[in-house]
């Protein structure tokens, strides 16, 4: 019997010095709150991964250590911060963060890319990949940020005043950020082909009358948000 105890407690230490040492070497996310988000935002030469969470949500304790085996999958690609909502009321408000878990990429202090909800470490690692890709094939991931030819500036202006529209509506632009940045790109792509801001989603037909019902906000959204919970283009949701 002492035996068996002896050799069961050998088996424990070996088992806490394994457990010991993983810890140790893991890299432990940076919580950020409304103090100090945009000032290492900004100041970063690297991508940032940014984890909204909140203690109280169940989904975002299921994700956090998908997204921290991510980050350690990537090595020295991205760097995996964390920023728990109730310390951060200011910042969920300037990005429009309602629902939780929400994940978004920043480059040089601007949101590119990003998800709402739970997701597989398969998934999230593919979507990483692409963007990842994209930065080091051409040091520009526009076709992840929904940044091009248009102009990031302009497509700042217009998410704040988009998303100041549908809040004023009773709704909220699209929490992907990634999505919302793509419509407003195409917003402005087709304003500069035919001096519109036509809905990307729709085809323009040269008559003007019928055209300018696809002028964003469109004439159909409304009742697309309230059938479907989204608009056709998704620039908003419900």
């Amino acid at each position: 019997m002492a035996a068996k105890i002896e050799e069961a407690n050998k088996h424990l230490k070996i088992i806490l010095k394994l457990n010991y040492n993983y810890f140790k070497t893991q890299k432990m996310a940076l919580i950020l709150n409304d103090e100090n988000f945009e000032k290492e935002i900004n100041n970063s030469n690297q991508l940032i991964l940014v984890d909204f969470f909140a203690e109280w949500c169940e989904p975002c304790s299921v994700l956090g250590p998908i997204l921290e085996k991510v980050s350690e999958h990537f090595k020295e690609k991205f760097v995996l911060v964390k920023v728990n909502l109730d310390s951060a009321p200011l910042i969920a408000q300037k990005f429009g963060i309602e629902k939780i878990p929400t994940v978004v990429l920043f480059k040089a202090g601007k949101p590119i890319s990003g998800f709402v909800g739970l997701s597989s470490e398969a998934n999230i690692k593919e979507w990483l990949e692409k963007i990842i890709e994209s930065k080091e094939d051409d040091n520009e991931p526009a076709r992840n940020a929904s940044h091009s030819d248009a102009g990031g500036e302009k497509i700042d202006e217009l998410e704040k005043e988009y998303a100041e529209y549908a809040k004023t509506n009773g709704f909220q632009l699209n929490p992907d950020i990634g999505v919302a940045r793509r419509v407003i790109n195409g917003l402005l792509e087709n304003e500069k082909k035919y001096g519109k801001k036509y809905c990307p989603c729709r085809r323009v037909t040269g008559n003007e009358a019928e055209d300018s019902k696809k002028i964003c906000p469109c004439f159909w959204h409304k009742d697309e948000l309230e059938k479907d919970g989204h608009c056709f283009c998704k620039l908003y949701t419900k």
